[in-house]
């Protein structure tokens, strides 16, 4: 058997593209977590109650079982809401009843098929 000598530079450009050919060729896992496209009512809109129909849409499938909606009404009540039904894979429904005129926010939790779970608000305001 006949070893090769090889010099530094040569070792170190061997590693860097082996280094690339593992990374090229690893299969990855997408990881998309759910992020809201579009909300009704919209954020830091202005609607009519004092009853309020919600849609949020979101980028990718979710969990409806797994995801959560709360409601903070003007004097810092804090109300679970019921998630009416999923219309589409990536759609969360729910009606918001009894509403008085002052500033809300709309808290969802939602578990992505990917298994992260992503939270954010909506803002809203009943005239």
């Amino acid at each position: 058997m006949r070893w090769v000598k090889m010099r530094p530079t040569s070792c170190f450009t061997a590693a860097v593209l082996i280094m690339c050919a593992i990374a090229t060729l690893t299969p990855r896992t997408a990881w998309a977590h759910a992020v809201l496209v579009s909300a009704q009512p919209g954020d830091n809109s202005t609607v009519v109650g004092p009853d309020v129909a919600v849609l949020l849409k979101y980028n990718s499938r979710i969990d409806m079982e797994h995801s959560a909606l709360v409601l903070l009404a003007p004097g810092g009540k804090l109300e679970k809401v019921a998630i009416a039904g999923q219309p589409a894979p990536g759609l969360l429904s729910a009606k918001l009843t009894g509403l008085v005129k002052g500033a809300y926010e709309l808290r969802w939790q939602v578990l992505a098929t990917d298994g992260h779970v992503t939270r954010g608000k909506v803002l809203f305001q009943i005239k």
